[in-house]
C-alpha cells in the first residue's frame, strides 16, 4: 500500500531522464525499463510491457494511476517510429483538448519533455512524430489558454535548432512557419523571439560545403525571419521586432541572399517558379518594407547602408539600385521622401569623413574593413539617386524638394573646393559633379512646371555673384586658406556647375508663356550672370536662355550660324500673342543691351558669338513682331558700327566675329520676312563680303591679324533696310535712332562697354516730368477705369467706342505723318499766331500801376506810358525776327 501511495504522488523533475522520478527511491541512473515504481520494476524485468514502443512500468497497478493526457499523449506514439503518428489515437488526444483546454498547457510539457529526452538519445523518428502532433494541436485548438501550449512548443523548437543536426533545423524551421501563420486570439506579450532571430539570421548564412543542403538551411532561415516579422509585425503591443538590434541581424540576411548576381541573372519572366534564396529573400524584404510604418523606416534602410558599406557594394552600384528600387516600390507612397532624406543624410556623412568632420564614432572603421569613402563611393549614392527619385518625386512637395536640392547643391560646392584644394581625383570628383547635375534634373523632370520655376530661381540664388569669391562661402564648411588665383578658378567653376544644374533642370520645363518662364528676378539675376567674366560661364547662361525661350522646337534649326547660302531650315512661327508683347515691352530693353554688352567683352570666343547669334533668332522667330523685329535690327546695326565706332577696343578676330554675327542674322531676317528688297540686299552684301572680305562671313576664315578697313559695300545699309520695310507697311523710323543700351549691373573693370546718354525713343523712357514742367499740371489719362466708367462703356452702343479709336488713330497718324512746319502752319489758320503773346501781354497789362491814359501830368506817368511804348516796340520787333526757340508752338504740343 505504501508503494502504491508513493506511485500516485509521484511527478515527473523537468529537465532530468525519463525515468528519474520524485519519490523514487532507485538510484541506478543506468537503469533503461523506465518503470514508475519499485514494485513494478521487478515484475517488469520478468516479464516487461510495450507500450508506444517505450518499456513501461505502468501496465500493472499503476497504469491507471497516471493522468489521462499522458496516457493519450503516450498512445500516439506506435511501436515501430517507421510508422508514423497513430491517427486514431491523435484524434482521442485532440478531441480530449479541445473538450478540456486547461489541460493544453500540461500536454506542451508532456511532449517537450518527451522532444528532449528522444534528442538525447537520438530516436529522430519520435522527435518527428511529437512535432507533428504538437503541430496538430497548434491547428486544432484555438483557446484562451492555447499561450502556455505555445511556450511549450516554442521550447520544442528551440531545442531543435540548437540541434547541429541540420534535419532537426529544418523540422524545427517548418513547425515554426506554421505556427506564424496562425492567428491567435490573445497574443501574448511577455513572448520574446530573440533567439529566433538570432538563430534564422545564422542559417541565413549558412556555409555548408554541399550546395543543396546550403540552398535548403538557407531557404529555412529566410521562412523562419519571415515568419518571425508575420507574428510581431500585426501587433505593436508584442516584442518590437523594428528594434535596432532585430533589424542589423534580419535586414543583412536579407540582403546577403539576394547578392547572389548569378542566380539573378538566370531568372526569367517565363522560367518555373521554384523557389531559390534570391527569390525568397527579395520577397520576405519587399514584405518587411510593405509593413513598415513611417517611423520604421530608418530602422530597416540603416541596416541597409551599412551593409552596403561594409561589403563595398557601391562601386560598382548595380546591387544597391537593384536593392533600393525595391525599397521604393515596397513602402508606401507617402514615405517614400524618408528614404531619399536618409540617402542625403548618409551621403553628408560620407563627406564628413572624408573631411575629418565627422566624430570619432563615426570614423572607426567597421568589422567587415574601412569604411568606404571617397568620390567613387559618393557618386554610386548620388547616381543611386537617380534611379529612384523618378519614384519619390511624385510625392514630394513643397520644402521637401527645396531641401534635396539645397542638400545637392551643397555637395557640388563641398566637390568643387576638395577639387581645388586637391589636386588628386580629379576625374573621380567631375564624376561626382556630372552626377548630381543628371540627379537634379531627373528629380526636377517629374515635378510640375510651377516648382520647376521655384527650383531655377533656387539654383541661381545660390550661383555665387560675378563680382568676387568671397559671397560664395555660405557658412559651409570649406578647404584652408586658397591662394587668390585658386580662389577665382574655383569661383568659376562653381558658377560653372550650378549654371549647369540650372541648364538641365530647364531643360526639363516646357514654356507657353515667357512671362511665367522669365520672372523679373529670375530674368534679371540671369542677365547679371551673362555678363561673368569667364567665357564658358557666359556659353552656360546664353544656352539657359535658349532652352527657356525655345517654345516649338526651333532650337536645332538656329543653334549653328547659317552659310548665308543655303535656305534656313523649316521653321515654326506662330503669331506674338499679347502676353508675350508685354512681355517684351517691358524686358525687351533689358535683353538686348545685355545682348549688346556681351557682343563687346574682349575674351569672347567663337561658340559665344554663335551663342549670341542663337539668342537674336530665338527671340525674332518666338516673338516676331513688328516691333521686336525693328529693334532687333536697330541693335544690329548697333553692332555693326561697333568696331568703327573706336569706343571699344577690339581685335582684328573680334571685329570680324561682330560682322559675321550681324550677316547671319540680317540672312535670318531676310528668310523670316520675305521681303524681296531686303533679301536683295542682304544677298549683295553677302557676295561682296564672299569676294573681298570673307573673314566677315559667319563660317568664313578665322582673322588672325587686323581687319583693316572695310569697304561700304561689305556692310550693310540701314537706309536701304529701312525703304525694304517701309514698302511692306512697316515703320522704320526707330532704325535711324541712335541706339544706347540700358545700364546693366556688370561690376567695374569686367567690360569696357560702351555707356551713352538714354535713349529718348525708348518706350519705357518718359520725356517730361512734373518737376521739369512747373507751370503745367500733367494731364490724366482720358478714360478713368473707374465703376461708373465700366458702366457707361456697358452701356455705350460699340460704334461710340469704335468712332473714338479711329478718331485717336487719325490724330496719331497726323502727328506721324505730316511735317512740322505744316502742322505749325495748319494750328497757326486755326488759332491766333500770338495768341500766347496775347496772353502775355494782357498779364502784364494786370500789373500794378496807373495804366497809360492822355493825361500825363506828372514825369512818373511820363515814364511808365513811355516804357510801356517801348515794350510794344521791342515785342514787335522780336515777332518781326524771332528765332527758333521762340517760335509759336501749335496748341496742340503745348504740354
Amino acid at each position: 500500500m505504501k508503494e502504491q501511495v508513493v506511485c500516485s504522488l509521484m511527478n515527473f523533475v523537468p529537465g532530468v531522464p525519463f525515468h528519474v522520478y520524485k519519490g523514487d527511491t532507485v538510484k541506478d541512473e543506468e537503469d533503461k525499463t523506465g518503470l514508475s515504481c519499485s514494485c513494478c520494476r521487478s515484475r517488469a524485468r520478468r516479464s516487461p510491457c510495450s507500450v508506444g514502443g517505450h518499456r513501461m512500468g505502468c501496465c500493472g497497478c499503476c497504469a491507471a494511476l497516471r493522468p489521462r493526457y499522458k496516457r493519450l499523449v503516450d498512445n500516439i506514439f506506435p511501436a515501430n517510429p517507421e510508422d508514423g503518428l497513430v491517427r486514431n489515437n491523435m484524434e482521442k488526444l485532440t478531441f480530449y483538448a479541445l473538450s478540456s483546454p486547461e489541460k493544453l498547457d500540461r500536454i506542451g510539457e508532456y511532449l517537450a519533455l518527451r522532444v528532449s529526452r528522444d534528442i538525447s538519445r537520438h530516436r529522430l523518428k519520435y522527435v518527428e512524430i511529437s512535432m507533428e502532433a504538437m503541430d496538430q494541436l497548434l491547428v486544432a485548438c484555438h483557446a484562451q489558454s492555447l499561450n502556455l501550449f505555445v511556450e511549450s512548443f516554442l521550447k520544442m523548437v528551440q531545442r531543435l535548432l540548437e540541434c547541429q543536426n541540420p534535419d532537426l533545423q529544418l523540422l524545427a524551421t517548418q513547425s515554426f512557419v506554421r505556427f506564424a501563420n496562425i492567428e491567435e486570439d490573445t497574443p501574448s506579450y511577455h513572448r520574446r523571439y530573440d533567439f529566433f532571430v538570432s538563430k534564422f539570421s545564422s542559417l541565413c548564412h549558412d556555409n555548408n560545403p554541399d550546395a543543396e543542403l546550403r540552398k535548403q538551411l538557407r531557404l529555412a532561415g529566410l521562412r523562419g525571419l519571415q515568419g518571425v516579422v508575420r507574428k510581431t509585425v500585426s501587433d505593436d503591443l508584442q516584442v518590437n521586432i523594428w528594434d535596432e538590434t532585430h533589424m542589423e541581424k534580419i535586414v543583412p540576411s536579407l540582403l546577403f541572399n539576394m547578392q547572389d548576381a548569378n542566380a539573378r541573372a538566370s531568372e526569367t519572366p517565363d522560367s518555373p517558379q521554384v523557389e531559390t534564396p534570391v527569390t525568397l529573400a527579395e520577397n520576405c524584404f519587399r514584405e518587411v518594407m510593405g509593413r513598415a510604418t513611417y517611423g520604421h523606416i530608418a530602422s530597416v534602410i540603416k541596416p541597409v547602408l551599412k551593409h552596403l558599406d561594409n561589403h563595398q557594394l557601391w562601386v560598382p552600384n548595380t546591387f544597391s539600385v537593384y536593392t533600393f528600387k525595391i525599397i521604393m516600390y515596397s513602402i508606401q507612397a507617402q514615405y517614400s521622401y524618408a528614404v531619399i532624406q536618409i540617402l542625403m543624410n548618409h551621403l553628408d556623412e560620407k563627406y564628413r569623413l572624408e573631411t575629418g568632420a565627422g566624430s570619432s564614432e563615426d570614423t572607426e572603421p567597421s568589422s567587415a574593413g574601412a569604411v568606404s569613402k571617397g568620390p567613387k563611393v559618393r557618386t554610386g549614392i548620388v547616381k543611386v539617386l537617380f534611379h529612384i527619385v523618378t519614384i519619390a518625386a511624385g510625392e514630394s512637395v513643397g520644402p521637401s524638394v527645396l531641401e534635396v536640392f539645397h542638400s545637392l547643391l551643397n555637395h557640388l560646392r563641398h566637390s568643387i573646393t576638395i577639387r581645388s584644394s586637391d589636386g588628386s581625383e580629379v576625374e573621380d570628383e567631375r564624376e561626382f559633379q556630372e552626377a548630381v547635375i543628371a540627379t537634379l534634373g531627373e528629380f526636377a523632370n517629374n515635378l510640375p512646371d510651377y516648382q520647376k520655376i521655384e527650383i531655377m530661381m533656387f539654383i541661381l540664388g545660390k550661383v555665387p555673384a560675378p563680382q568676387g569669391p568671397e559671397d560664395s562661402t555660405d557658412g559651409d564648411v570649406g578647404p584652408p586658406a586658397m591662394s587668390p588665383n585658386l580662389r577665382d578658378n574655383s569661383e568659376v567653376l562653381l558658377q560653372h556647375i550650378m549654371l549647369k544644374s540650372l541648364l538641365t533642370v530647364g531643360q526639363k520645363y516646357r514654356t507657353v508663356q515667357l512671362s511665367q518662364a522669365f520672372p523679373t528676378a529670375f530674368l534679371q539675376s540671369l542677365l547679371r550672370m551673362s555678363l561673368a567674366k569667364d567665357p564658358s560661364v557666359r556659353l552656360v547662361v546664353q544656352n539657359i536662355l535658349h532652352t527657356l525661350l525655345d517654345r516649338h522646337q526651333n532650337l536645332p534649326q538656329l543653334s549653328v550660324m547659317p552659310n548665308c547660302q543655303d535656305p534656313v531650315g523649316e521653321l515654326r512661327v506662330e503669331k506674338c500673342s499679347r502676353q508675350d508683347t508685354v512681355f517684351m515691352k517691358k524686358n525687351g530693353p533689358d535683353l538686348l543691351s545685355h545682348i549688346y554688352e556681351n557682343a563687346q567683352l574682349p575674351n569672347n570666343l567663337p561658340t559665344n558669338f554663335q551663342a549670341l547669334y542663337t539668342t537674336l533668332a530665338l527671340l525674332c522667330v518666338e516673338l516676331g513682331s513688328e516691333d521686336v523685329l525693328i529693334e532687333l535690327l536697330r541693335l544690329m546695326f548697333a553692332i555693326q558700327d561697333l568696331p568703327s565706332s573706336g569706343l571699344v577696343s577690339m581685335s582684328g578676330a573680334h571685329m570680324a566675329s561682330l560682322h559675321a554675327l550681324v550677316a547671319a542674322f540680317m540672312f535670318l531676317a531676310g528668310q523670316l520676312t520675305s521681303i524681296p528688297s531686303l533679301c536683295s540686299h542682304v544677298n549683295e552684301v553677302i557676295k561682296v563680303r564672299r569676294e573681298r572680305v570673307p573673314q566677315l562671313l559667319p563660317q568664313g576664315q578665322q582673322l588672325t591679324g587686323p581687319l583693316g578697313q572695310v569697304p561700304e559695300q561689305a556692310l550693310f545699309d540701314r537706309n536701304v533696310v529701312a525703304e525694304a520695310l517701309r514698302s511692306t507697311g512697316h515703320d522704320p523710323s526707330k532704325l535711324f535712332t541712335p541706339y544706347a543700351p540700358r545700364h546693366s549691373s556688370v561690376p567695374g573693370g569686367e567690360a569696357n562697354v560702351t555707356r551713352s546718354v538714354s535713349d529718348l525713343n525708348s518706350n519705357n523712357i518718359e520725356v517730361a516730368s512734373v518737376n521739369s514742367s512747373p507751370g503745367f499740371i500733367r494731364k490724366h489719362p482720358e478714360e478713368e477705369i473707374t465703376v461708373e466708367a465700366l458702366k457707361k462703356m456697358m452701356q455705350e452702343p460699340m460704334d461710340t467706342q469704335q468712332v473714338a479709336e479711329e478718331q485717336r488713330y487719325k490724330v496719331l497718324e497726323r502727328f506721324r505723318s505730316t511735317p512740322f512746319l505744316e502742322l505749325l502752319s495748319s494750328a497757326q489758320q486755326h488759332h491766333q499766331a500770338n495768341d500766347l503773346q496775347g496772353k502775355l501781354k494782357e498779364i502784364l497789362g494786370k500789373l500794378p500801376g496807373p495804366t497809360a491814359t492822355g493825361q500825363a501830368s506828372t514825369g512818373r506817368h511820363t515814364g511808365t506810358v513811355t516804357g510801356q511804348h517801348a515794350l510794344d516796340a521791342r515785342l514787335a520787333q522780336d515777332c518781326h525776327a524771332a528765332p527758333v526757340y521762340e517760335i509759336n508752338f501749335p496748341e496742340l504740343f503745348v504740354f
